[in-house]
């Protein structure tokens, strides 16, 4: 009799199973900067949750979209999400350098203080810029670097100076103008004229193409490329 009960509850698929602890962290981690919630948000529209600063950037425009499925959503009806972080506080994860269990309101602290995480931190690969040459540069390279606002006419902007600076000073013009920083580009086209300018330099600018682009291939070979990147990795 013990050995048929211990066969149905083995094979019994409806039977809950605990979710592994190392997964547990990745179940609760914002989207947008991948760490763990901190004061966590959800939009009402979708149900998608993020930490509050991590969201704040899409509240700053007129007709905001969720950052993961594009879905418009009324920044008024952006709420803490009290479930999350009760759950957050019930939940632990073993930290990933020390491996002590840490309940995930207070994950965030403690890896900012774990000296196992800060010398993993530490030994990261570390930037290093490219060797400046005393070759000339050909003068038919567009300027990548920075550019001007097509609202103004305000030059030397760097991505996120431009950002910055139609957020302060355009953020109400309504009028359709060209992305400097698309047009710019091999695939970019100089005639397209965006309909929401700042949405998109937000959701499409947050990071420069100069560390992820090669420009000396075409966008099909740049995708096939970042898809044999892809396989490659998993």
């Amino acid at each position: 009799m013990a050995m048929f009960r211990s066969f149905v509850s083995s094979s019994n698929p409806l039977r809950p199973q605990a979710a592994p602890a190392e997964g547990i962290e990745s179940q609760f981690s914002c989207p947008i900067c991948l760490e763990v919630y901190r004061k966590a948000v959800s939009i009402a529209s979708c149900a998608h949750t993020f930490c509050a600063e991590c969201l704040q950037p899409c509240l700053q425009v007129t007709s905001p979209l969720c950052p993961l499925c594009r879905v418009p959503f009324d920044p008024k009806k952006v709420e803490r999400s009290s479930s999350v972080e009760k759950q957050l506080a019930s939940h632990k994860a073993p930290c990933r350098g020390c491996n002590k269990k840490v309940a995930l309101a207070k994950m965030r602290s403690h890896t900012a203080s774990c000296s196992k995480v800060q010398e993993q931190i530490a030994n990261c690969p570390k930037f290093v810029p490219v060797v400046p040459t005393s070759q000339p540069i050909p003068s038919n390279i567009p300027n990548r670097s920075t550019f001007v606002c097509p609202f103004c006419g305000a030059r030397h902007l760097d991505q996120q100076e431009l950002v910055k600076h139609c957020m302060d000073s355009h953020r109400n013009n309504p009028d359709k103008v060209v992305c400097p920083v698309c047009s710019a580009m091999p695939w970019g086209d100089p005639s397209y004229k965006s309909s929401n300018f700042l949405q998109h330099l937000l959701h499409r600018h947050k990071f420069s193409y100069d560390t992820f682009v090669d420009y000396s291939i075409d966008e099909e070979a740049a995708l096939q490329a970042a898809l044999s990147l892809s396989l490659a990795e998993n």
